[in-house]
């Protein structure tokens, strides 16, 4: 066993003070993760109850400040706020003089790149963009969380070495993302991670109505496997009555939702359609099956009073589809998609920066409540700104001010 004494991470060199703008759930968590690594949190911004109490958590002792006195005091300055609030905080700090040549400003906003920080590199900021792929708590669970998590970098060409060893310090791995294709990223995100969490809160809602006394107990090792399964085998791993092509069943569930919960038939319908399309594409869904089942799919949607589903799908290899007599067209699989992919801009941050915000992604609907059954092998079935008028001011105050535009923003959250 080693005993020689480990030198205190506050004596070792070259250590930077780190300032917080915005103590939502993710600022604290990343600037105490630095801390873990040797440098020095020295201010946090903050307003409300719950950033007082976050900040107090996870940086106990360190100061709460105005945005101008953090960037005052730190040569790294973490902006941790909501997406939409970033812009504006970023003009109205270097509107003011708050930013200094050669200082870190690094924000955790996953829509954004470098380029929303270019006022603050007018001034002679040092511009970064670093996004944890994480969901957060706000809680200090959150910082064993990063041992491991992927963080989304941008920066300029001359600043990529210093971005990515300020994850690796923090125990993330970086993956570099060009600045055209960040809001794409952070769609893809969100879809896999905060659409999930709305998918299993539904799913579990129709489990307690069925008579399930313990929703997340049924659902713990099914929908963790269906996960494993879907990052091991992408679409192969897609099973349930949609890539079956059970149109009686789809019907059937599809019947008790109306009654029993009929907010959830728009949704159960969109992934129903979605998991048709993948399904064909990749030769798991019989192009003899589909055709009822799109029929099903395209007149609940038209019964929902909805476009999903009005279209007919095409087979595997891209024909138009098997439309029904009310006029539904087909889309081809993933060879001919009519052009609508990868122009999406989405959020997820991780409140991502929060949160990450994280992803998953879980498998194709399957009976709820009933036990999984496998249709092939190995494959179970599953269920499928800031700144008052006079200066920048906190954006996390969620009735106050953010920025010079004036528009309020919730508390902070980057991501």
């Amino acid at each position: 066993m080693n005993t020689t004494p480990q030198p205190d991470p506050r004596d070792r060199p070259a250590r930077l003070t780190v300032g917080v703008v915005g103590a939502g759930r993710v600022g604290p968590a990343l600037a105490a993760s630095l801390q873990l690594a040797g440098h020095r949190p020295v201010a946090v911004s903050g307003v409300s109850d719950a950033s007082r109490r976050r900040a107090a958590a996870l940086l106990p002792d360190v100061p709460l400040m105005t945005p101008a006195e953090v960037l005052g005091r730190a040569e790294l300055v973490l902006l941790t706020v909501p997406d939409d609030a970033l812009p504006g905080l970023v003009s109205g700090l270097a509107e003011t003089g708050a930013v200094r040549p050669g200082q870190l400003i690094v924000h955790t906003s996953g829509r954004y790149g470098a380029r929303v920080l270019d006022p603050a590199l007018r001034a002679g900021a040092l511009p970064l963009a670093l996004h944890p792929a994480m969901t957060f708590t706000g809680t200090p669970v959150d910082v064993q969380r990063l041992a491991g998590c992927s963080f989304g970098v941008t920066a300029p060409e001359e600043l990529r070495l210093a971005a990515e060893a300020l994850v690796i310090e923090m125990g993330g791995e970086p993956e570099w993302i060009a600045e055209d294709r960040r809001p794409l990223y952070h769609a893809a995100l969100a879809l896999g991670s905060n659409h999930l969490v709305t998918l299993v809160a539904q799913s579990m809602e129709l489990l307690r109505a069925s008579g399930v006394s313990a929703p997340d107990r049924m659902l713990g090792p099914l929908l963790g496997a269906s996960l494993d399964n879907a990052l091991r085998s992408g679409d192969a791993a897609l099973t349930g009555p949609v890539a079956r092509g059970d149109a009686g069943t789809v019907a059937a569930h599809v019947a008790e939702l109306r009654e029993h919960a009929p907010q959830a038939v728009a949704g159960y319908l969109a992934m129903a359609r979605t998991t048709a399309d993948r399904a064909l594409a990749h030769g798991l869904l019989k192009p003899e099956l589909a055709e009822d089942l799109l029929g099903v799919l395209a007149e609940e949607a038209t019964a929902t009073g909805g476009t999903t589903g009005a279209r007919g799908t095409g087979g595997a290899n891209g024909a138009r589809g098997t439309g029904r007599t009310n006029g539904a067209r087909g889309t081809g699989g993933a060879a001919d998609t009519d052009g609508s992919s990868d122009s999406n801009d989405s959020n997820d941050s991780p409140e991502s920066a929060e949160d990450p915000t994280g992803s998953d992604a879980p498998g194709g609907p399957g009976h709820p409540g009933g036990p999984g059954r496998s249709d092939a092998p190995g494959r179970p079935d599953g269920p499928a700104g800031p700144g008052r008028p006079a200066g920048p001011g906190d954006p996390e105050d969620p009735d106050g001010p953010h920025g010079p535009a004036g528009t309020a923003g919730p508390e902070g959250d980057a991501r």
